[in-house]
């Protein structure tokens, strides 16, 4: 949930022709981790949880590489772009724990 509020604050500051494009995506593609998780949570196996697990792991990654394109249009400074991916690291290592104990669950 942190992620996807210091999406929102950088993305408020991009460029206004990005409302609609590279903004819209990273903040959806933000939204989509936490999300996905609840989603896992709310359903009634560990099986399922570990695939919403592994869609909130893809959207992650969508994270990161929105996050480098948006460093690299000069839309984000480089240290807040790094701090931004730091973030999304810590959660790439939450999500992979997680994913591994439902996987855990799964198999037993």
């Amino acid at each position: 949930m942190d992620l996807v509020t210091a999406i929102y604050d950088a993305t408020g500051h991009f460029p206004r022709h990005e409302m609609f494009g590279l903004s819209q995506q990273l903040r959806r593609a933000a939204i989509s981790v936490p999300s996905n998780l609840a989603e896992g949570h709310g359903r009634s196996s560990r099986k399922e949880l570990h695939l919403f697990v592994s869609n909130a792991r893809g959207s992650k990654c969508e994270v990161e590489t929105q996050l480098e394109i948006a460093r690299n249009l000069e839309y984000l400074e480089k240290a807040e772009a790094d701090a931004l991916l730091a973030k999304a690291s810590e959660i790439a290592r939450m999500l992979n724990g997680l994913r591994e104990w439902a996987a855990a669950k799964t198999d037993s």
